[in-house]
């Protein structure tokens, strides 16, 4: 018998509340959602996404190949040409999909939480796979106040390089980040004036790091990077601005409307306030790493009961607010635990299989563009503070999951900085 797939389903736009109680009542609280599949035409794939080789360029090869694979999504994809819900989760109820964003607009509160639905009216995080053979141009995103200029919103992000993603490191594992400790304006200047001269030079004022997986990052707006090539988990703010700095990458030309995408129109051409921004004080930054370089902290001992729930992603505190935070769970062969959270967030599994509450839990080896899976759940607020029972099922593996949480969910995450040096 075919396996049903997503383009099975009935999309239902209107009246989705009954289909939600109904599965929230079967699973145990938890929405089952779909792959939400993105392309990126300026970068080339790294293959470790597990989607079929031979839909890389599902899209269409003029839309570029599928580099990103975002979770728990209600944040449209900035790409041109896109399609009109590319970058929108679904959620998957029977025969029928509807997007996660209209669940959230339905139940509100009742997925997301009192806090995170009075103060949003939606659920304003998002979290995504990039993965690519090698380097993102350097560049960097709007702050709140800036991205406002153009009817859009800041972001900040952050990194985590889930190991069982990253069993090669592709091209480049390295990511430049910053400017090097006196570096001038002017310096950058001249950079955005030889853009169409070939390689503009900006990463010769940068400082690049090595990539090590099982460790992650915070970015905060304004701060420029160029991502490396292994395979990243990014939690996130839910916007898509960004501006370009580096003309030319891997012998590919960046266009200069990629820098200014998502600035004022009549400032396309003004170079003193494109360098304007940048958060210049976080670029220069001769403490840098130790501002921002994550390693994995334990958030209890419970080793010893078959299970390890770690921060990966942690502070996520910028402009005085935490905007989202996230952990890993693994669950040894057979081992079964319950786990209390403080708020809603999305799932991923990176590997084994098992059980979350009433829904089964499965990491494919590979996966069609159309496939429905089983590795993607939303956990709302009530059942996460309720308490989540995983279980690993396996006999052979660990069960991991990844899952990422909304602003101000957790106060008591440690700082950067935390982990032990030893």
């Amino acid at each position: 018998m075919r396996a049903k797939t997503n383009k099975d389903l009935k999309t239902i736009t209107d009246n989705v509340a009954g289909l939600i109680d109904q599965a929230l009542e079967q699973s145990g609280g938890l929405l089952r959602l779909a792959p939400c599949w993105v392309p990126r035409s300026f970068l080339q794939p790294g293959k470790r996404l597990k989607l079929d080789p031979r839909d890389l360029y599902a899209f269409g090869l003029n839309r570029g190949g599928i580099d990103e694979r975002w979770f728990a999504s209600t944040t449209i994809c900035a790409n041109e040409n896109r399609t009109p819900d590319e970058g929108l989760s679904y959620v998957i109820v029977g025969d029928s999909r509807f997007t996660l964003k209209d669940a959230v607009q339905s139940k509100g509160a009742g997925l997301i939480g009192d806090a995170i639905w009075s103060k949003y009216q939606k659920w304003p995080v998002y979290s995504k796979f990039f993965d690519n053979m090698g380097p993102i141009p350097h560049h960097f995103h709007q702050s709140r106040e800036l991205a406002a200029l153009v009817g859009q919103e800041g972001k900040p992000e952050s990194y985590y390089f889930p190991p069982q993603h990253n069993n090669v490191g592709n091209n480049f594992p390295y990511t430049f980040m910053g400017l090097e400790p006196g570096t001038t304006k002017a310096q950058v200047r001249k950079c955005l004036e030889n853009w169409n001269k070939g390689d503009n030079g900006i990463l010769d004022l940068s400082r690049a790091y090595r990539l090590k997986p099982g460790s992650g990052w915070l970015i905060g707006p304004g701060l420029l990077h160029a991502p490396g090539s292994l395979c990243t988990y990014e939690p996130q703010w839910g916007s898509d601005v960004f501006g370009m700095f580096q003309s030319l990458v891997e012998g590919r030309e960046v266009p200069w409307s990629l820098l200014v995408k998502d600035m004022p129109e009549d400032k396309h051409q003004d170079l003193d306030f494109i360098i304007s921004e940048l958060d210049w004080e976080a670029n220069v930054d001769p403490n840098f790493k130790d501002n921002h370089y994550l390693e994995p902290i334990a958030v209890a001992d419970t080793q010893s009961e078959g299970y390890v729930d770690r921060w990966i992603v942690y502070d996520g505190v910028f402009d005085g607010e935490q905007l989202f935070t996230a952990k890993e769970l693994t669950l040894e062969p057979g081992a079964k635990c319950t786990v209390k959270d403080n708020g809603s967030y999305g799932l991923i599994v990176t590997q084994g299989s098992g059980r979350m509450n009433r829904l089964n839990l499965d990491c494919p080896k590979m996966i069609g563009f159309h496939d429905l899976t089983q590795d993607e759940v939303f956990c709302t607020e009530s059942a996460a503070v309720e308490g989540v029972v995983f279980e690993n099922t396996s006999t052979t593996e660990p069960l991991v999951t990844l899952r990422y949480f909304g602003p101000g969910v957790n106060p008591e995450a440690p700082k950067v900085g935390s982990y032990s040096r030893s």
